[in-house]
């Protein structure tokens, strides 16, 4: 089983950048492939990146390519994603999410993850 704890969110301005993390438990981090959604006020949960148990292979929302990078670090347990020139539709709970494989698949849809953290809030205004 893994736990997830997502940090950094906060409030900034229109074209600021923030770096979220997501912090894993357990001792087989690399086992999973792991994403990020957001779910922002009255709208359903939309998939944002995800990346493969080896970092190689990432993916990411028509919306935010180009402006957001994942990576991750599995000697440190860790999932980012890195934010630039925000927007205020980028207005969110932000989330991250695993699922094992090891495989180099990409998984773009939530019902695909087993696992959930409890969310961070970006909100992006002036």
């Amino acid at each position: 089983q893994v736990q997830l704890v997502e940090s950094g969110g906060g409030l900034v301005q229109p074209g600021d950048s923030l770096r979220l993390s997501c912090a894993a438990s357990g001792r087989t981090f690399s086992s999973y492939a792991m994403g990020w959604f957001r779910q922002a006020p009255g709208k359903d949960r939309e998939f944002v990146a995800t990346i493969d148990w080896s970092g190689t292979s990432t993916y990411y929302a028509g919306s935010v390519k180009g402006r957001f990078t994942i990576s991750r670090d599995n000697a440190k347990n860790t999932v980012y994603l890195q934010m630039n020139s925000l927007k205020p539709e980028d207005t969110a709970v932000y989330y991250c999410a695993a699922v094992r494989s090891m495989s180099r698949m990409l998984f773009t849809t939530s019902d695909e993850y087993d696992y959930w953290g409890q969310g961070t809030q970006v909100t992006v205004s002036s």
